[in-house]
């Protein structure tokens, strides 16, 4: 299970690479629990990615 930086939420890594809710920031796969969290990721990656 991976966590989305965004919402806090557990996320199943498979379910959410069938979705297309996967995405990539500096070589690291990050997975999240629906499009809101995904888009909101790609908007500031950097953000999220320093605060966990």
């Amino acid at each position: 299970m991976a966590k989305d930086l965004v919402c806090g939420m557990e996320v199943d890594e498979d379910e959410a690479d069938a979705q297309g809710l996967v995405s990539e920031y500096e070589g690291e796969e990050y997975f999240f629990c629906s499009p809101g969290c995904k888009q909101a990721f790609e908007q500031n990656p950097g953000a999220y990615v320093k605060a966990q």
